[in-house]
């Protein structure tokens, strides 16, 4: 397999950039007047009539006393899924050049009284019926827990920024399968859903501007790097990343274990992606792909989605014990919902799971190894959520092989146990926007690694995610809001939100929208333990930052095993068309290997061709692993030091870290194996110090 060379493309991928710049700023709308009176954050032209932020004071701006960045990430949300899906999924737009009465209204097929909203009675959000109307009643909806109405119109993330949030981390979401079984209004194709809402995303950024007095101007910034957002931040606006999580990433979905996409189109579709300005990404979502297993849902929703991954994929969910402490979600084991299980064939029904079998037999495929190198490549960061834990440790072996820091967990769906792994890496983690309550409580179970590796908190609203949001705790609560608050630097006062005729309070209406997100961490501050957890969030968008940033500077190690002469102890040979010799585990095909015969004391030794400073070496194993051996190094090939060993060998990915020293000859032997059969390694790597 052959690859561009990474810096070429970084280059390609800048002259892209520039030119997406440059084509914003030309095809920008006409600058309107700017303000006189120095409140630059404060629209001159906001369109009549509109939402109110009800909001005061000045937005912070620049860096504290030791040069860092404040504020708080939302690490997940979903500002244009109402263009996934097929349109007609998520009710109401984000922004509408029309006004908010276009923006902010019901899907055709709910009105007049919300039984044609098939997924509103799928999700629990009704009882069979609702109010359609939005703009201006908005008696029904937007609601903590109604799934299907448009829940960030551009003046609630407003007021989420002017109440202290500094970084929005939008993620390009739809899913083919649930488009074509719901009402749409276009193509069910996930990339072309994705150009379309990262193109909206673009036109956001115009539309705020517009308000503001021309191109660059607005609090609304799409970044594409570190010190842009730094940058932005600094100057108190929000700086805005583009994520992608969808189920079929570059059409790599599976038909009966089938990939449907080669190497070609994983690298054109990261070419894409990157040129788009996305800088994180997941490469599994809902349904099992041809990248990776996916980490389960649960309950009833858990039964729906494996119903939907047959459909899609033509196989339910396969599960197996797990080989470590980590462990996916309980399965779904509810009964199907009725709309769901009569989409499924005559005599298929869904298959039962042992009760302690809890890990998808799915992991890294071999293609998506492929895709997480070509991120590592392009400098974007993995999201590490939805993946099965079969693929998420495969995935931390390889970006700790590499020392590759770029790994977030952004919503609560990773096992907990997976999070000093990423601190390690200077990764970052935010949690699920749970009640405050329950946000504390997650948030403490790791306060001390976060103090060990001094690094911030996020939270991921996932808004417009379907995913439910915290509800009312009532006005006598002992954390009810206070109404008016000042945000958490105290610059700023916020009052009830007002949307035309509809006044929203976090403690009798629960966080309904995004414009709701500042009251629910005073919510957090008023809560046992909170000040410390808010004091966390603010320093969040710094960690963030930290993690994009050495993510984007960060150099793949060279490989000095690539190719190398080798040689082994023996060979095993039963199949003339096929080779396991020596090289096969230095060729650069993970679909290749080197496999001994079939006894304990076994070796395969790689020339360098001189001699290097050596202080890594990673090894990938096929099924027949060893479960002692020992990395030794020479530096005439006669005279041998033991520099790493181990009895515990798993297989899978393993690194071996040891001080560096100099070394031309480097042999992995085993001493015992793990199987019946006997060593095979598809790839050596030796990485230099």
């Amino acid at each position: 397999m052959t690859r561009s060379a990474p810096r070429n493309r970084r280059g390609r991928f800048a002259l892209l950039t520039l030119f997406l710049a440059l084509a914003a700023v030309l095809l920008g709308s006409a600058p309107v007047p700017a303000a006189a009176d120095g409140t630059w954050w404060e629209p001159t032209a906001r369109p009549a009539p509109d939402s109110q932020t009800n909001v005061t004071g000045a937005p912070f701006t620049g860096k504290d006393a030791g040069g860092k960045v404040r504020g708080f990430v939302d690490a997940h949300n979903h500002l244009m899924s109402n263009e996934g899906f097929g349109g007609r999924m998520i009710c109401g737009q984000t922004f509408s050049e029309q006004g908010i009465a276009e923006a902010l209204k019901d899907c055709p097929e709910h009105y007049p009284d919300g039984r044609g909203a098939i997924f509103e009675h799928l999700t629990g959000g009704d009882d069979g019926t609702h109010d359609p109307v939005g703009w201006p009643t908005f008696k029904d909806w937007p609601a903590h827990d109604s799934l299907s109405h448009q829940q960030n119109y551009y003046a609630w993330v407003e007021r989420a920024w002017r109440g202290g949030q500094r970084v929005l981390v939008n993620d390009l979401v739809t899913n083919g399968l649930i488009c074509s079984l719901l009402p749409r209004d276009r193509s069910c194709d996930e990339m072309t859903s994705i150009r379309l809402q990262a193109r909206k995303t673009y036109e956001l950024q115009d539309y705020v501007d517009k308000m503001y007095g021309g191109p660059g101007k607005g609090w609304f910034r799409i970044v594409t790097s570190a010190n842009q957002a730094r940058s932005v931040i600094e100057q108190g606006k929000l700086a805005v990343v583009l994520g992608v999580e969808t189920s079929e990433p570059f059409g790599c979905k599976m038909i009966l274990d089938v990939a449907q996409c080669d190497q070609a189109d994983i690298d054109r579709g990261l070419d894409e992606l990157y040129g788009l300005g996305v800088r994180s990404m997941f490469l599994c979502h809902k349904f099992d792909n041809a990248l990776c297993g996916v980490r389960f849902d649960s309950g009833t929703t858990g039964v729906a989605v494996n119903i939907g991954q047959f459909l899609s994929t033509g196989t339910f969910w396969a599960t197996e014990k797990c080989a470590g402490p980590q462990h996916d979600n309980p399965i779904g084991l509810a009964a199907a919902p009725p709309a769901m299980a009569e989409k499924l064939p005559a005599g298929v029904s869904v298959p039962s799971y042992a009760s302690d079998a809890r890990c998808n037999k799915r992991g890294l495929t071999r293609l998506g190894e492929y895709a997480l190198r070509g991120m590592m490549e392009r400098g974007m960061m993995l999201e590490l959520d939805h993946m099965s834990v079969k693929a998420a440790g495969r995935a931390l072996d390889i970006l700790e092989s590499q020392e590759y820091p770029g790994v977030i967990s952004s919503h609560s769906w990773m096992d907990l146990d997976w999070s000093e792994r990423v601190y390690r890496l200077g990764g970052f983690i935010a949690p699920y926007m749970h009640g405050a309550q329950g946000f504390i409580g997650e948030a403490q179970q790791k306060a001390a690694l976060r103090e060990k590796y001094k690094v911030g908190l996020g939270y991921g609203t996932d808004m417009n995610g379907v995913g439910g949001w915290p509800g009312p705790v009532g006005a006598d609560a002992p954390n009810a809001v206070k109404y008016p608050f000042r945000s958490f630097d105290g610059g700023a006062v916020l009052d009830r939100q007002v949307t035309g005729q509809r006044t929203w309070d976090l403690n009798t209406d629960g966080a309904a929208h995004n414009g709701l997100v500042p009251d629910w961490v005073e919510q957090i501050r008023l809560t046992p333990g909170g000040p410390a957890v808010v004091e966390e969030l603010a320093k969040g968008a710094e960690s963030y930052l930290t993690t994009m940033k050495k993510t984007e500077d960060h150099e793949l190690g060279v490989n000095l095993a690539a190719h190398a002469p080798a040689s082994a102890s023996t060979t095993e040979w039963w199949n003339p068309f096929v080779s396991y010799s020596a090289g096969r585990a230095a060729d650069g095909d993970t679909g290749t290997r080197w496999a001994s015969e079939w006894s304990d004391d076994q070796w395969l030794r790689l020339d360098l061709g001189a001699v290097h400073r050596v202080g890594r070496v990673t090894l990938d194993w096929e099924r027949a692993h060893a479960r002692a051996y020992r990395i030794e190094l020479s530096e005439n090939g006669t005279d041998w030091r033991t520099v790493w060993s181990t009895e515990a060998g798993d297989g899978g990915y393993d690194t071996a870290t040891f001080d560096s020293q100099p070394a031309r000859y480097v042999r992995v032997h085993g001493e015992r194996r793990a199987t019946e059969w006997g060593y095979s390694l598809h790839e050596v790597t030796v990485h230099r110090s």
